[in-house]
């Protein structure tokens, strides 16, 4: 493992970290044959090197940011929301939000400056705040019964996006169709 002194140049280009990596990812190289065979053969485990791990860390967190986007859908929300507060029992483990926050703010192969230790109850505590206002601004989007429906019973057609991530449009076009047919 690199010290935080370390320079980028001195960490070792293609390390192995298979054990806490999916194996279905490459290292984003299109062109790179080894990766397109390591994909489609599931004996073979990618190698990562620990800059990849680092920006894949980074990636996990900028899901964040699409929260506040009104366009992103309530089932990405959804999961993102279960990512970032999972039970505590497993902030220890690799990819967690708890991880993904301590591995991005203190590499020194991070893509943001090194900030150190960073507080995750803390970030989990800006997250809550802006929760509601984020996911009715998504919701306002939806006709008025859906929205109803969410908050009458978010558990629920929680359970339906994480069955089929489409269900709701295909819900919302259902009406429409059926609203369609009687003003027809």
């Amino acid at each position: 493992m690199p010290t935080l002194g370390a320079s980028p140049a001195a960490v070792p280009q293609r390390s192995v970290i298979a054990a806490a990596t999916p194996t279905l990812w490459g290292s984003g190289d299109e062109d790179d044959a080894d990766t397109k065979s390591a994909v489609h053969n599931d004996t073979d485990a990618l190698q990562w090197s620990e800059h990849e791990v680092v920006l894949l860390h980074w990636r996990l967190l900028q899901e964040i940011e699409a929260l506040a986007d009104p366009e992103t859908p309530l089932e990405a929300k959804f999961d993102t929301l279960r990512w970032v507060f999972t039970e505590r029992e497993k902030d220890a483990l690799p990819f967690s939000f708890v991880n993904c926050l301590r591995v991005v703010g203190c590499s020194p192969l991070s893509p943001i400056a090194y900030c150190g230790s960073v507080d995750a109850e803390e970030v989990r505590d800006c997250i809550r705040a802006g929760v509601r206002r984020w996911l009715t601004a998504t919701l306002d989007r939806y006709p008025d019964w859906v929205r109803e429906a969410v908050a009458r019973n978010p558990v629920w057609i929680e359970s339906q996006l994480i069955r089929n991530p489409q269900w709701l449009n295909e819900q919302v076009r259902a009406v429409v169709a059926s609203q369609g047919e009687l003003f027809a």
